[in-house]
């Protein structure tokens, strides 16, 4: 069998490269040469997604690299966390993903979940043209903190309030953090629905993200 640091070097380095069936089939290899799964997430898998993630931050990588990056990584870990116990898993926390009803636009979100995927947060892509109702639902059924609701277009930002109204009309406000973003949406209409944090990019979502996740643990310690 091969060495254990080289078959975690090959798994970091199939990830950066975004083969999804090497991926598959180096992370089998480990788990069946006895590698510990932990091992081989936090020194092979998330390595790989990380460096994908700094480059695409400095521009050195495009948004196609960084979601074949992040499916490799998703395909290893579909294998890898059915070895782990749950309770030995270190997760930076849930956030449901989507953008509102009335609006098809997916880039950005794509962006974001790639990014937030990289930083270690298990991202639930609900898709676009999302009623508030499904939002609420999805971030329930996931256990999910943070919701995080995109707006590309004028006329779809009531969308994100929808949201804010529905988690209050529901009784579930103080479950979930709403974090809004898109082209038109600013920090002025994000305090005016009453959203927890607005971002202008995705690397801003991705850090306001963990900053929210980390102050409801506070909270909850």
């Amino acid at each position: 069998m091969p060495q254990k640091q080289d078959i975690l070097d090959r798994l970091r380095t199939g990830v950066i490269s975004g083969d999804e069936e090497l991926v598959k089939l180096v992370t089998q290899e480990a788990i069946d040469g006895g590698i510990d799964p932990i091992e081989i997430v936090e020194r092979g898998l998330t390595p790989g997604i990380t460096e994908v993630g700094a480059k695409f931050e400095r521009m050195e990588a495009y948004l196609t690299d960084m979601m074949m990056s992040a499916d490799a990584m998703k395909a290893g870990m579909s294998i890898v966390l059915t070895k782990i116990p749950r309770d030995k898993i270190r997760r930076q926390g849930t956030v449901v993903l989507g953008t509102v009803k009335g609006d098809i636009h997916e880039i950005g979100k794509n962006i974001l979940g790639a990014l937030m995927t990289a930083a270690g947060l298990d991202v639930l892509d609900v898709g676009s043209d999302v009623p508030a109702s499904v939002f609420a639902q999805k971030a329930d059924e996931a256990g999910a903190a943070i919701i995080g609701a995109s707006a590309l277009m004028t006329t779809t930002l009531p969308g994100q309030k929808d949201i804010v109204d529905y988690l209050n009309s529901t009784g579930k406000r103080g479950k979930h953090s709403l974090l809004v973003g898109g082209g038109p949406t600013t920090p002025q209409w994000a305090e005016e629905i009453g959203a927890d944090a607005y971002a202008e990019t995705a690397t801003e979502g991705v850090k306001l993200a963990l900053r929210e996740l980390e102050r409801r643990r506070k909270q909850t310690n």
